[in-house]
């Protein structure tokens, strides 16, 4: 039986897509897709359920289209509209089981390898393809680039993110 410290939560079904139960998939963490055939889990009746992920075919950045092994029609997959959807951390590979949410980080402050600290993360930006991390400094807000390639260290403890921002991003806000 799966329990609920066993899964992390991936994203959510929004509705049916076309008759063949194909549903549109909204998700906020992409472990699912550097796992060959995953499951996808979600509660049924109060119950986690697996469902093995059959097809998936990204439709933007953060949606996609799924199929569901044993769903195979468009009344079938009705079950599934605004389920929240999990994800087994066993099947997560070793250098992605500490992976986070963005979201995970409000509250962190932003501290520069050159400026020095910047402010607290009040919030996230993940309407665009760049996610966007706004922070507030001094009653103001400032958005930074929640990109790894600029992050050298977190620190869990103390709640800081420790980057490297690009020379100048700091002067065009």
């Amino acid at each position: 039986m799966i329990q609920s410290d066993e899964i992390i939560k991936i994203g959510k079904f929004n509705k049916p897509h076309g008759i063949k139960g194909e549903l549109s998939f909204s998700f906020t963490n992409d472990s699912f897709d550097r796992v060959e055939n995953p499951f996808l889990i979600c509660e049924m009746d109060g119950i986690w359920v697996p469902f093995r992920l059959k097809a998936c075919r990204f439709t933007n950045c953060s949606t996609a289209l799924v199929k569901l092994r044993t769903i195979d029609s468009d009344l079938k997959a009705r079950r599934f509209t605004q389920k929240e959807v999990y994800f087994p951390k066993s099947q997560i590979a070793d250098d992605q089981e500490d992976a986070y949410d963005w979201d995970d980080f409000t509250g962190f402050t932003i501290l520069d390898k050159t400026t020095g600290e910047i402010g607290i993360i009040v919030a996230v930006d993940d309407s665009t393809m760049n996610t966007l991390f706004i922070v507030e400094q001094n009653g103001k807000e400032r958005y930074i680039p929640a990109a790894e390639e600029i992050i050298n260290r977190i620190d869990e403890k103390e709640k800081r993110i420790y980057m490297e921002l690009p020379e100048g991003l700091l002067e065009i806000q």
